[in-house]
């Protein structure tokens, strides 16, 4: 087939997302898939006469990326010059009709929050992953969360507060405060009093004006990916210091993990029908990364879904698809397949 493998944009998660599309560009290259890897904000700059020879080029892939800190937008902006109005780079729409399916390599907004999505609808475009709705509710935590409680799903009680209200409110301390759309825990924090509280809050909106602030729920961390809406072995997320933010989540040796998790196996269960049922809750589509809190009596708390996981080598969906017996390129192709499914009945 003809790929188009999409990463990078304007996210916060953007170098993540990066090497996730070099290493899923890799993968389905190997599989004899001809794939050509672009970033939805710079955009496809090289000439063609027709959009289909793109993928008889030599593929030599000018993306790089090192996960250090969160990217600066702003110098992203100005390093493309010129019109910087529109988040997505020239030729995008053309090239990507152009390709038997888009493969989505994209994290955060842009990307999870359901806008590409729905662009590519309204194109005819196929692509991997959840359709615009179920993109689109879980990445608002807010809505999301609604959602939860709507279905019996245990969830923190949270509160959203807007950057502009008059009066900051708290669900009482300790809490996690984090912006509403966020992903890689970029923006949040764990407080304990009114001083950390207004600090986390100057944070937060930094890179949101709706921030949710939860009640922290003392526990072991888990994530549980689902494909096609069948959970994969659970995942075990141990920081070796502070909790599993964005340092913790991408620098090396930083953070233990463990495959299946060593919990007793009720417990493993427990957590993937909680999975699933986040996963029909949400009516998401192909596969999602949803995060636990197990607590100390052993009641699991969901903190969100992730519609578009990681592909990184430190990725958690990819570590439990291995577990299952699913090595990295089987995921990839297994991805493609069943994205392709949604448009075939």
């Amino acid at each position: 087939m003809n790929i188009i493998v999409l990463c990078g944009g304007m996210s916060t998660e953007r170098d993540v997302s990066l090497i996730s599309g070099k290493k899923a560009a890799e993968a389905l290259r190997r599989l004899g898939h001809k794939t050509v890897l672009v970033d939805l904000f710079f955009g496809y700059p090289h000439p063609y006469n027709d959009p289909h020879e793109i993928f008889d080029h030599n593929f030599s892939d000018d993306i790089d990326a090192t996960i250090n800190d969160v990217p600066d937008l702003d110098a992203l902006m100005a390093k493309r010059g010129g019109d910087n109005r529109s988040r997505i780079g020239s030729n995008i729409i053309e090239i990507c009709s152009a390709a038997d399916i888009v493969f989505l390599a994209l994290h955060g907004n842009d990307g999870e929050d359901g806008k590409i999505q729905a662009m590519f609808e309204l194109y005819g475009i196929k692509y991997t992953g959840c359709d615009s709705l179920g993109s689109a509710m879980a990445m608002n935590k807010g809505v999301a969360k609604t959602i939860f409680l709507q279905n019996g799903i245990s969830t923190p009680t949270g509160i959203t507060v807007n950057k502009n209200d008059n009066e900051y409110k708290t669900p009482g301390f300790p809490c996690v405060v984090k912006p509403r759309s966020g992903g890689s825990s970029v923006g949040t924090s764990i407080v304990g009093s009114e001083k950390e509280y207004a600090d986390a809050l100057a944070l937060a909106f930094k890179y949101e004006d709706d921030v949710l602030v939860e009640n922290y729920i003392k526990g072991r961390e888990f994530s549980v990916g689902v494909i096609n809406g069948k959970a994969l072995p659970v995942i075990e997320i141990v920081p070796r210091a502070g909790f599993f933010d964005y340092k913790n989540k991408y620098l090396d040796n930083m953070t233990d993990e463990y495959c299946p998790a060593h919990i007793s196996e009720s417990a493993a269960k427990q957590l993937q029908r909680a999975a699933e049922a986040v996963f029909e809750a949400l009516m998401l589509k192909v596969y999602a990364r949803i995060d636990f809190i197990l607590d100390e009596s052993g009641r699991e708390w969901c903190l969100e879904a992730n519609t578009l996981p990681g592909l990184t080598p430190s990725s958690l969906m990819p570590k439990e698809a291995a577990a299952a017996g699913i090595p990295y390129d089987d995921f990839c192709a297994l991805i493609i397949e069943k994205s392709l499914e949604k448009y075939n009945g």
